[in-house]
């Protein structure tokens, strides 16, 4: 378990597309250290999530929620902690909401992101174990967020209006107080 040194924009190893977990490698002592590094170095960061490219390991996993209220979100509702496998997600309507995004691989920065409102997603756990979720707001955003970086995808390249586009500290002062 190590906090492991989180890739930053302009590195292209978070440009890639990221190759699914091997089906031997579910259960394995190689993927539960992955996933405790992953946990140690999102807690470290105060992150949301965090997904394994962004530590510059090339497998789709992500990994949210789980940390209590987040200072860097601080009226998001809680997530339980997740591990999600090689995910699929499935919109369940066109509907999207705009709301302001951070990322640890974007420090210091935040801009406003269209996402879907709500989803079904699906993967797999750690062990192998199947996951089906629906879910909405909040939890639906740090879904979609953290699987687009399985596909080399920085939130910067969805932001649609660049004036809601900036420095954490500029647009929301309080939080870094």
């Amino acid at each position: 378990m190590a906090v492991r040194e989180i890739l930053r924009m302009g590195d292209p190893r978070l440009l890639r597309v990221a190759p699914a977990v091997p089906e031997a490698m579910f259960g394995s002592p190689d993927l539960l250290a992955l996933i405790d590094d992953l946990l140690d170095t999102m807690r470290a960061a105060s992150g949301a999530g965090i997904a394994a490219p962004q530590i510059g390991v090339d497998l789709r996993v992500v990994i949210f929620g789980g940390t209590g209220p987040n200072p860097r979100y601080p009226e998001a509702p809680e997530i339980p902690f997740t591990v999600l496998c090689n995910p699929i997600l499935e919109p369940l309507s066109d509907e999207r909401t705009t709301g302001w995004e951070g990322c640890l691989s974007v420090p210091g920065l935040r801009g406003e992101v269209p996402r879907f409102n709500r989803l079904r997603y699906s993967g797999r756990d750690a062990s192998g174990a199947l996951i089906d979720r629906t879910v909405d707001g909040f939890h639906a955003r740090v879904v979609q967020h953290e699987c687009d970086h399985l596909d080399g995808v920085l939130y910067p390249r969805r932001v649609e209006d660049l004036t809601r586009f900036g420095f954490t500290d500029v647009l929301f002062p309080a939080l870094v107080a």
